[in-house]
Parts: structure tokens; sequence; C-alpha cells
């Protein structure tokens, strides 16, 4: 059994490194910039993002034109009969001798076309035509704001996973070498109770830390491999995309608090889309008042034919028109009041929007300093751990300690090395939801160069 046991190990450890070289053959090495050119590139939601804002964009440009003329063309061809009675006057009793009646009745039967050009210019519209462009305008830029903030969110996502891999990467590779260390430990420890040294209980631990050590690495590399998959799918790549910017950490103290403030309060998209909403709530409003006030307009038409046309229809006309709606069913007042109800509903939205995003952008601060101070205080502990594992090693070759106490050290330096890229991984993502909720995660590569690289 125990040679089945090592074997099954044995073989474990190889088909991972069998399948990681696999992969690496056929893998795409991607730096942080590269992944995020290729997410804003192939990014589905962004597309749809795009595609809204180019529809805004159309619609704020066909109200710019709103106060031209409109001129319609009507062609008509009719059938139609009209009767016709004229009354005879002094001259009837004289058609009554030639059995003529009066009046005179004629009656016409005929086709016609009517070949008509209509042309309306708005004079005065009450405020309707500029709501319809504020509303446009308003409209573009919320929708430029949500596609920002589908943008943010895209790489917020893209950081967490990229990072996370190596991550994942690291407490697998540090699971590799615990694996490694008990398989080392546990061959000693049989040597030495063939030669009489140690009992069988102490073997019998080794082998159980030994046992525990391959389910955490296989654990550890299933973990990998699905982020491996996350992450390729999120990039849209068939082939495994390996992340080549490493973890990093900013050793120097962040930039001051106010700084990423004032960043939020200036470019957070949320603000930007809540004041595109007020902006739309207060186009609402002068919507709702124009319908108060009368419209005034010029018209002219133009009738082609002259000839072949209905004995009520003019050459041509010109006119000034004005048209105003002295009641009507939906109360227009109380209309006017619900619009500005909306907008006083847009900037309670924007008062609360502010609150969140300076608790958020301070809860983010403290957070990635805290991370970043946690990190500096993890050099120390691998140090403790590599020298503990030195003399629990030689004191065991020398019967002082024990296997438990090898044990212990191989996994208490092991847990270092997993608590220390748990740090680094810690600040990076804390940066990263630091800038998404500043409206800054655009620029994570430059806090990428300023960063550390950390070592496996």
């Amino acid at each position: 059994m125990d040679l089945r046991r090592r074997f099954l190990i044995a073989l474990l450890t190889a088909t991972s490194s069998t399948a990681a070289f696999a992969q690496s053959i056929g893998s795409i090495p991607l730096d942080y910039r590269e992944a995020q050119a290729i997410l804003l590139e192939k990014s589905d939601a962004i597309q749809g993002s795009d595609a809204d804002v180019r529809s805004k964009e159309a619609q704020a440009g066909s109200t710019r034109t709103l106060g031209r003329p409109t001129v319609e063309f009507e062609g008509q061809m009719v059938r139609y009969q009209k009767s016709l009675y004229l009354p005879l006057g002094p001259l009837a009793d004289v058609a009554q001798d030639y059995a003529i009646s009066d009046p005179l009745r004629f009656e016409i039967e005929r086709t016609s076309t009517r070949p008509i050009v209509t042309a309306t210019l708005p004079l005065y519209s009450g405020g309707q035509i500029s709501a319809a462009q504020s509303g446009s305008v308003a409209q573009l830029g919320q929708s430029r704001a949500e596609r920002q903030i589908v943008i943010d969110n895209a790489l917020l996502q893209m950081t967490q996973l990229y990072f996370g891999q190596q991550l994942l990467t690291r407490v697998r590779d540090v699971r590799r070498d615990v694996l490694g260390g008990l398989e080392r430990h546990v061959s000693d420890a049989i040597k030495l109770e063939q030669a009489g040294f140690i009992s069988r209980a102490q073997r019998l631990q080794a082998e159980v830390a030994r046992d525990d050590a391959a389910r955490e690495f296989e654990k550890a590399q299933a973990d990998l491999e699905s982020a491996d998959a996350t992450l390729s799918g999120l990039l849209r790549s068939s082939s495994p995309v390996v992340p080549a910017t490493p973890i990093f950490v900013i050793t120097r103290p962040l930039d001051p608090l106010d700084d990423f403030l004032d960043a939020a309060r200036r470019a957070h998209p949320q603000l930007e889309r809540l004041e595109a909403m007020e902006q739309l709530a207060q186009a609402g409003v002068t919507n709702q008042r124009s319908k108060l006030r009368p419209t005034v307009y010029g018209f002219a038409q133009y009738n082609f034919d002259r000839r072949d046309t209905l004995l009520t229809d003019p050459d041509w006309t010109v006119g000034v028109g004005l048209r105003y709606t002295i009641f009507s069913g939906a109360g227009r007042s109380q209309a006017v009041q619900a619009a500005r109800e909306t907008v006083s509903q847009a900037q309670a939205g924007q008062r609360e929007a502010r609150t969140q995003i300076e608790i958020g952008v301070t809860r983010s601060w403290n957070e990635t300093e805290a991370a970043r101070r946690r990190f500096l205080m993890t050099d120390s502990a691998i140090a403790s751990a590599q020298e503990n594992l030195r003399v629990q090693a030689v004191g065991y070759q020398q019967q002082q300690t024990t296997s438990l106490d090898v044990i212990d050290a191989q996994l208490g330096l092991g847990r270092a090395r997993v608590q220390r890229a748990q740090a680094a991984h810690d600040f990076v993502i804390a940066l990263a939801q630091l800038l998404h909720v500043s409206g800054e995660i655009d620029k994570m590569p430059e806090y990428i160069e300023r960063g550390e690289r950390i070592a496996p």
C-alpha cells in the first residue's frame, strides 16, 4: 500500500507537470496592457454599449434640424361626381315654355389628379423644440456614461481574473513544493525507521501529512484550471492565456486620499450618468410647460395641376397658423409638477451617489494601504519560516526533533509563502477597486509600472 500511494503521488505530480508543459506550448502570454486592449476590442458588453452610443448620437443629430421647414408632397388620383344647380330667375317663365325646369341641374363626373406640395415652418413652439434637443443631448450623455460604466466594470473583472490566476498559480506551485518536501521527508522517515532511529508512528505522521499535501495540491491544480478557462473566455481566446505581468506591490505609501476623492468627484461615470438624467428630467419639465403655450407656424401649399382640379381647390395658399389647446382631458399642470418631481428625484440620486462614492473611495483607500503594510510584514515571516525548516530538518537528522516538528516547519513555510502571495494579491485587487470607485481603473497600467514585482 505504501508503494502504491507513493506511486500515485508521483504520478499526480508528473501528470500536473506534463499538463502544464503541454498547456504552455499552446498558451498565449499577454502582459496587462495587451489583455486590456483585447478586452476593449472583443467584449460583447462593450460593443453593445458602443452601439447604444451610436444610436443616441444619431438621435441627437436628428433633432438639430427641428426648426427647419417640413416639405411634403401629396399626390392623389380621385374619381368624383359633382351636381350643380343654376336658378333661372326672370327666365323661368320662358324656360317653362320649352319644358325646362327651374333651376337648371348640371351633373359632372370625372377623374382628377391632385399633385400638391405643402411646406410648414415652426415659428414658435412654446419650447417643444428646445426640449427635444436638450433631451436628446442628455440621453447621449447618459449613454456615454453608461458605456464607461460597462468598460470600467469589465476592466475591474479582467484585473481580478488576471492577477487572481497568478495567485492560484503561486498557490499551486507552493502546494507542489510542500508535497515534494514532504515526499522527501517520508523517504527519510522510512530509512530512519528501518534503521531503528524513529518509531512507526512518526513515519505514519509523515505519510498522513504527505497525503494531505497531495490533496491540497490537486485542489490547487483544479482551481487554477478553472481560473485559466475563465480568463480565456473573458478575453475570447481559444487558447489558454498566460499573464506575463506579475503580481506587484507599491511599497511606498499611496497618494493622499483627497486625490482619489477629487478624481471620483470629477470623473466618476456614475455621477456623469446621474447628471445626464437630471438634464433629461429638466428637458421633460420644459416639454410639459410648452404644452401650456400656443404654437405658431407658417405654411404654404402649391397645386401643380391647375386645370384638372376640384372646384374648391386653390392654385396656391400661404398663411400663418396658431394652435392652442384650450382644454385637455389630461391635467397639464399636474404633468408639469410630476416632471419637476422627477428633477428632484434625480438631484437626490446625485447627492446619494456622491456620498456612497466618497465612502467607497475612503474604504478602498484604507484597504489598499492595509494590504500594502501587511505585505511588507511578510518578508520577516518568510525568512523565519525558512530558518525554522532548516533547523528542524537538521535536528531531525540528529534525532533532536521529531517528524511532526519537520512537518509543521514544512507546512509553516508553505503557509508563509501563500500568505505573502495572498497579501500581494490583496493589494492589487484593493488598488484596482480603489481606482474603479475613483473612476480611474483605466490608469491601472501606470500603477503597475510604479510597482515592485513579486518573485514566487
